[in-house]
Order: structure tokens, then C-alpha cells, then sequence
């Protein structure tokens, strides 16, 4: 009604009326250039990193209680849980799944938008596709190298090495490792964290505070060994410049996969098929 009584009054039906409007001419979307604007923050990704702790908690005492009752109570040995790979991953692919379960729930509730749009995933195709896989290569190539060349400063056993015990072990950790790992670690560290970090504090110290925290997860399974960790870093710190510079989550999981894979793809050279892990140390 109140529209109406407003169009009579510059009689907008008239294009010679004294009132007559102005036509409006399209306008631009504006670009903020590389500037991030992700409709979550810093507290979304905090609660994302609680609800993942919490769902790690229960699906390990969830598993320990599946083992109790299968194998008994001598199955139970800390020393014996903590170096399973067949316990440990189906714990933490369990887990990843309700993390990004929750990450997915969480962004279209509270802002009514599709968690992909919102994370930027934009799947790159073509030459940027096999790019990314070069580049993975060649990350894990150099990773490689390095640890050769720095392996005096790395301690002689690693943690993550009890989960390549057997050929079994083996091979499911490489399936977790080039599959599961990379899409979830790149969802939430360069889709959600870098994002919320460099809204407010610019992408420079948004990128190195990613990377310092993708290093910082798998400090554990390296014995919070500095090389291998500073190598870790300097991935971490090229896979969010990529997300910078290119909006795509997705590249980062193409060359963060293609990474993986190159480094399982030597160790499985280098003991024969998993046959001789005793070479990898």
C-alpha cells in the first residue's frame, strides 16, 4: 500500500514527471582483491576444534570398549593402544567424519550458506589440476631430500613409525594418509582457519600461523623433532600461499594428496611392498 501511494505521487508511470527517478544502471559486484571475508571466525573455528576433541574422546573410549569385548581385558595395554594402527585410524576417521560433519551443519545453520561456498573449495580442473599434483610431487620430493640431508638432527625413531609395525598397518596408514588426511586437514586449516585468521590480522601472519598450527598437530607422531617439523612448516606455509593466492581449498587437498603420496610412494620402494620396514628407519 504504501509502495503505491509513493509510486502515485512521482507518478513513475510518467517518464516526463518532475519525479520520474532516474533509471538504475547494474552495478558491479566489488572485489576486495586479497582481502578474506569468510562468513565464519575465529570462535567458529575454536568451537569446530572443541567439538573435535570431544568427538576423538568418545570414539576412543567407544573403541577401547570394542576391543575389551572382542579380545578381553589383556588386549588393553596402553603401550600396545597407542602403536595400533587398525585401532587408531578407524578412531580417527570416526572422528573426521563428525568433525566435518559438524563443520557442515554448523556453517548453513547458523549462516544459512553451503559449507563449500563458504571455505571457497572452487575445484580447479585442467592445467591448474595437474599443477597442483606437480607441485605435491615436488614437495614431497624435496621433503625427502631434506630429510636425508638434516637426518642427524631427527631422532632415530619416530612415533608414527609404530603404525607401520606390518604390511597391514602399513597400508591402511597410506590409505588414511593420501585419502581421509588431506581432505580434512585442508578443510579445516586453509578453509577454516587461515580464513578466520587473516580477517583480522592480514595474510602474512595468517599464513604462518597456519602453518605453525598444521606442524604443530603432528608434533606428536614426530617426537617434537625440530627438522621434521620445520620441514612440516614449510609445507604448511606453501599450501596456505596457494590458498591464498588462488581461493581453492581444493588445490591445496590436490597437492597436499599428491604430497602424501609421493612420500608413501618411496617408502613402499624402499621396503620392498611394506615387506621390510625395518629400511625405513
Amino acid at each position: 500500500m504504501y509502495l503505491d501511494l509513493f509510486a502515485k505521487r512521482l507518478d513513475l508511470s510518467d517518464p516526463t514527471s518532475p519525479g520520474q527517478l532516474p533509471p538504475i544502471s547494474p552495478v558491479e559486484p566489488s572485489r576486495s582483491g586479497g582481502r578474506e571475508n569468510p562468513v565464519f571466525n575465529l570462535l567458529d573455528v575454536v568451537l569446530t576444534v572443541v567439538v573435535a576433541a570431544v568427538a576423538l574422546f568418545l570414539c576412543t573410549m567407544v573403541g577401547v570398549m570394542v576391543l575389551y569385548a572382542v579380545r578381553g581385558p589383556h588386549a588393553i595395554d596402553p603401550k600396545n593402544l597407542a602403536g595400533s594402527a587398525l585401532l587408531f585410524l578407524p578412531i580417527q576417521v570416526v572422528t573426521y567424519i563428525l568433525t566435518v560433519g559438524f563443520m557442515v551443519f554448523y556453517v548453513w545453520t547458523r549462516y544459512r550458506t553451503g559449507f563449500l561456498e563458504a571455505i571457497r573449495w572452487n575445484m580447479p580442473v585442467g592445467k591448474l589440476a595437474w599443477g597442483a599434483a606437480a607441485l605435491g610431487a615436488a614437495l614431497g620430493l624435496a621433503n625427502a631430500v631434506l630429510s636425508v640431508l638434516l637426518q642427524r638432527w631427527t631422532p632415530k625413531s619416530l612415533p608414527i613409525e609404530q603404525y607401520l609395525s606390518t604390511p597391514a598397518s602399513a597400508y591402511a596408514l597410506a590409505a588414511f594418509g593420501i585419502l581421509v588426511a588431506p581432505v580434512v586437514e585442508e578443510l579445516f586449516f586453509r578453509g577454516l582457519l587461515y580464513p578466520a585468521l587473516a580477517r583480522p590480522l592480514g595474510v602474512v601472519p595468517a599464513i604462518a600461523l597456519t602453518a605453525f598450527g598444521f606442524a604443530l598437530i603432528h608434533a606428536p607422531q614426530l617426537a617434537h623433532a625440530w627438522v621434521p617439523l620445520l620441514l612440516l612448516f614449510a609445507v604448511g606455509v606453501v599450501l596456505t600461499t596457494v590458498r591464498a593466492k588462488t581461493k581453492s581449498v581444493a588445490m591445496c587437498v590436490l597437492i597436499h594428496m599428491a604430497y602424501n603420496t609421493t612420500l608413501f610412494t618411496m617408502l613402499y620402494i624402499g621396503t620392498e611392498g611394506f615387506r621390510h620396514m625395518e629400511r625405513a628407519s
